[in-house]
């Protein structure tokens, strides 16, 4: 009796064919987890931002009616952040602000009985924020000195420095770099990788040959991806699993976090492929595939937050690149992995 055709086992065929091409391509490892893993290690061993600016708030219930507040807020090495007391406090256990600033005017009696004004100037930093917090203290210092001999009579005391320190999750390089080198894993391995394979099949003719085979087309294509989707992840888990161990990545949630982050990687997968797929119909040679693939990847690898924050470009571009893939997936990666975000909180 003659056994009926199984698209299924014909799909899983050219899967492990098209699986063990990939493994075996130099390209294709260089370019999804060897180049990532260099540059983790490149920006991981930089430990810190060595920025000059440091961020600051001022507490909600501070005393903004005194010359301390306009001193500290013109000072052009702070950059004062705005927000709820949620919000603040937030950023300020994750290493986001160096300190939370918190003015309280009041007046005292000094040992002769006459009654002196003076300026508390309260710290509440966080243990996420030790780093910067001695350079915070030094310029205040210096700032307060200077205000406290401009007093008219000189006032040695009218402001002056008290300290909180709260506890805090460091907000480190690799927690920013990680996620980014990802995305660039992934959607560099799937427009090139999905539009070179697919094109060379056609041009060799062995996807010709495969259509005059009983499989349906659709199943050919699913092989394709699978493979394809198989070899990303298990990249993905080796850069995530590298980034851990080695460079103390932060995953929120540990091993949910893990998963969270494997299922954005999968979801990123599906869409970069739609675009090498669509890259490999468009090409009438080989030598327009990387024009194609590169004028859909460069606005992405640098505008997406890849290596550097979407916070340093113009006002305007931040609005336009939240429309580009990578960037929805690095904002997301990064709001799950570091923020502790859960998917249903990363739809938008």
């Amino acid at each position: 009796m003659k056994k009926k055709y199984s698209h299924t086992r014909a799909m899983l065929a050219i899967t492990k064919a098209s699986l063990r091409t990939i493994f075996r391509s130099p390209q294709a490892v260089t370019f999804s987890l060897v180049f990532p893993i260099i540059m983790i290690v490149i920006f991981g061993s930089l430990g810190g931002n060595n920025s000059v600016m440091l961020d600051l708030a001022f507490a909600p219930n501070s005393d903004t009616n005194n010359v301390v507040y306009h001193a500290i807020k013109s000072t052009p090495v702070f950059r004062i952040e705005e927000g709820s007391s949620a919000e603040l406090n937030d950023r300020l256990k994750k290493g986001r602000l160096v300190a939370l600033i918190q003015l309280t005017e009041a007046k005292v009696s000094d040992s002769s009985g006459s009654i002196e004004p003076y300026v508390d100037v309260h710290l509440i930093s966080s243990s996420a924020s030790q780093k910067d917090l001695p350079v915070l203290k030094s310029v205040l210092r210096d700032l307060l000195n200077s205000l406290n001999a401009r007093m008219q009579p000189p006032h040695e005391n009218y402001a002056t420095i008290s300290q909180e320190i709260l506890p805090g999750r460091q907000y480190k390089m690799i927690d920013f770099y990680l996620p980014g080198m990802l995305g660039f894993s992934l959607i560099g391995a799937s427009v090139f990788g999905v539009a070179f394979v697919l094109f060379s099949l056609r041009e060799t003719l062995v996807l010709k040959r495969m259509y005059s085979t009983p499989i349906k087309r659709g199943y050919i294509i699913l092989g394709e991806s699978i493979s394809r989707i198989i070899f990303q992840l298990s990249t993905a888990v080796v850069i995530i699993l590298f980034g851990k161990f080695v460079f103390h990545f932060t995953l929120s949630n540990g091993w949910i976090t893990f998963l969270e982050l494997m299922i954005l990687a999968f979801i990123g997968l599906a869409v970069f492929m739609g675009f090498g797929f669509l890259v490999s119909g468009l090409a009438k040679n080989q030598n327009v595939i990387p024009v194609y693939s590169n004028l859909f990847l460069f606005p992405q690898y640098f505008l997406s937050g890849t290596f550097f924050p979407k916070s340093l470009l113009p006002d305007f571009l931040q609005h336009a690149v939240q429309f580009l893939p990578l960037t929805a997936l690095n904002d997301a990666m990064r709001n799950v992995s570091f923020e502790g975000a859960h998917l249903y909180e990363c739809w938008s």
